[in-house]
């Protein structure tokens, strides 16, 4: 009940109540009508508030013990412990990532992506790799490479041709480039660009992705298919048996593909056959797909079956050999019914990033940004002359760039100076410049530039947009709360072990053992353990542990295993109550996983017993938390005294 208390009051919307009714006060703190009717009706179970008398009065007397332990924790500044104001950050950085967008252009690109998937695209590509964190300098062989077949097929090269000598997709080299039909989502934004920019027939200008240089051309545009539901028993080729193997899962293929036409159901046969094991608890049913998803030879029979049952010939992919049969065809959605969905997907699509810089560069643009080119470049030499090897390789420190205070930018009437941009890079790199280092100071000062323009919107936010500021209120107060719980209650109880103590021996006969026994409960792994381990525990000299050593050798590590404890009737059901005798084990009982249990007791206690803090543990320190939280809230609640406008409280019963 605490726990839900509290999260449901840290889950609250607060409102500024100066100018609002005041429905009460603690202490000095005034809590407005609204305030408490906003929060009362979001936390309503099922979101139907009960306005009854008793009701309300219930959860004000919650609500402002709630508000009383905010303000206990605004009181000892716990929003500034270092590991709250991280998690803040980290939280405001989180949440205005759903703020910080350009909404118009995401819906464009949503829509764009949805008119698209009304269509799909045959391509073949050839790329060069080339990461896109590589120097200036070592991105010039790769390009002067695709150039030059880009040079080639304007020559009238052939496309496939070229793929197959240069392609460094090694999925599609072999095919001479040929990826299949895709459709949007499926590719990287600007390969998805090219291919639905590009005429049939025709080959893209070069693009450049964050695998490499790629050139794509269009080899056919059809109307979307939509999705598939398929079932399949799939048959793998031994690849190292080479042609024998080939022709052993031909052989087995073409006599699944018998039984079936001689009226063996299809589901009877992967259970038999496929060698899917993904699949074949499922009967071979896969999940619905469209193009683009799996093999184009597995794609083009799926989607050739016409009605739900029937049945392809046998194909062949890289896998092995599939019989696929089809269960059922979806055609596209209305985009409404897909649009939450389908936002997703655009958010997490490399096109989002479309999206983000264009609201980034306005961001820039509304809070005056102005850049100093002339300034970033004496940094940039400085850099270049940290050593590569030696003591001191590639190391650095923001102290020794403190005299170099020229602007890099401005920003909202503020200037960023080039040691500011060092003392950044220090704690990015932790003073270490790997790689060409005026390259990489180069990248980390456009972080720079996003960290701080962002920043300053952010903060921006908690101003002016009431809904995300009352969110990281929220926030805000829930995990000062936490740290305010944990050190009077939650963590207090553990840590005070004095307190714990004087605790339980104020009430220890409130924790005590049922009728029950002490002792051990063996499991031997099998009939041959069992033989062994019953002569080990006829030598009374031996303890659980001398048994332990003796069985579980490094040739057998789990011949036994051995839990010792105190046992209560009720609960330990798997042996008899008239077989348990102090001193003595009971006879082997042989366990559905082919175990053998034997319970070796020590004692056997026909009256209740006290537990020792130990064994209650677990129940001690839940009661004293219960106990600490009690005393910690008369203690707040003779601090903060509450005063109800009743006038106010009335105006909210029906």
């Amino acid at each position: 009940m605490r726990k839900l208390v509290l999260s449901c009051f840290a889950a609250g919307l607060f409102i500024s109540s100066g100018y609002a009714q005041t429905l009460f006060t603690f202490g000095n703190n005034p809590v407005s009508k609204e305030e408490f009717l906003r929060v009362y009706q979001k936390n309503s179970i099922n979101k139907k508030p009960d306005y009854s008398e008793a009701a309300l009065r219930e959860y004000l007397d919650l609500y402002s013990l709630f508000r009383m332990k905010v303000k206990e924790a605004e009181l000892q500044h716990l929003d500034t412990l270092s590991s709250i104001e991280t998690e803040l950050n980290n939280y405001r950085k989180q949440l205005a990532r759903n703020y910080l967008t350009d909404e118009q252009l995401s819906n464009k690109l949503l829509e764009e992506a949805y008119g698209r998937m009304k269509e799909e695209v045959k391509v073949a590509h050839i790329m060069i790799m080339s990461s896109m964190t590589a120097t200036s300098a070592d991105t010039v062989a790769p390009y002067r490479k695709i150039d030059s077949i880009a040079t080639a097929i304007k020559k009238g090269a052939d496309f496939a041709q070229l793929a197959k000598q240069f392609s460094e997709d090694r999925g599609s080299r072999d095919k001479g480039g040929e990826v299949g039909y895709i459709t949007a989502l499926q590719t990287v934004y600007p390969f998805e660009n090219a291919a639905y920019s590009t005429p049939v027939g025709k080959v893209s200008p070069i693009i450049r992705t964050q695998f490499g240089y790629h050139i794509v051309k269009v080899l056919d545009r059809r109307p979307a298919l939509g999705e598939v539901k398929v079932a399949q028993i799939l048959v793998t080729v031994s690849k190292s048996k080479g042609q024998e193997g080939l022709a052993a899962a031909r052989k087995k293929v073409d006599s699944i593909q018998a039984e079936l036409k001689q009226g063996v159901p299809f589901d009877q046969l992967v259970k038999k056959y496929s060698d899917d094991k993904y699949s074949i608890n499922d009967n071979g049913v896969l999940p619905a797909f469209a193009v683009g998803k799996l093999s184009p030879e597995f794609e083009k029979a799926a989607f050739a079956l016409k009605k739900p049952g029937d049945v392809s010939a046998p194909v062949q992919t890289d896998y092995g050999f599939h019989i696929i049969k089809l269960i059922e065809k979806r055609a596209l959605k209305p985009l409404d019914s897909m649009r939450t969905t389908l936002k997703r997907k655009v958010d997490n699509d490399s096109r989002s990033l479309t999206a983000r810089e264009m609201f980034f560069e306005k961001m820039k643009q509304k809070n005056g940004f102005k850049e100093y080119p002339e300034n970033l470049d004496p940094l940039l030499k400085r850099v270049a002359t940290i050593p590569d090897t030696g003591a001191k390789a590639n190391v650095f420190s923001a102290d020794e760039y403190l005299q170099m205070n020229k602007p890099l930018f401005a920003l909202g009437g503020v200037e960023y100076k080039q040691s500011d941009l060092m003392k950044y890079a220090e704690n990015m790199t932790r003073g270490r410049l790997m790689g060409p280092k005026s390259a990489v100071l180069k990248d980390i000062y456009g972080n720079y530039i996003k960290t701080i323009v962002t920043d300053k919107e952010e903060h921006r936010l908690v101003e002016e947009h009431t809904e995300f500021k009352n969110l990281m209120t929220e926030y805000r107060d829930g995990i000062m709360l936490f740290e305010l719980m944990d050190r009077n209650v939650w963590g207090k109880a553990t840590r005070d072990t004095s307190g714990l103590k004087a605790f339980y021996a104020s009430r220890k006969d409130k924790y005590t053992w049922e009728p029950g026994f002490t002792g051990s409960v063996y499991r031997f792994k099998n009939e041959d353990a069992l033989k062994e381990g019953k002569k080990l525990m006829a030598d009374k000299k031996l303890k659980d542990e001398d048994i332990l050593k003796k069985m579980n050798l490094d040739n057998n590590p789990d011949a036994v295993t051995i839990q010792r404890g105190h046992y209560e009737f009720s609960k330990f059901t798997q042996v008899p109550r008239a077989a348990i005798i102090a001193g003595k084990a009971t006879e082997p009982k042989k366990m559905d996983d082919g175990t053998y249990q034997v319970v070796r007791v020590d004692e056997v206690f026909d009256q209740p017993t006290p537990k020792s803090l130990d064994d209650a543990r677990g129940y001690v320190v839940a009661e004293y938390q219960d106990y600490l939280e009690k005393q910690w809230n008369d203690e707040i609640r003779k601090k903060y005294s509450v005063k109800v406008n009743e006038k106010e409280f009335q105006s909210l019963v029906k």
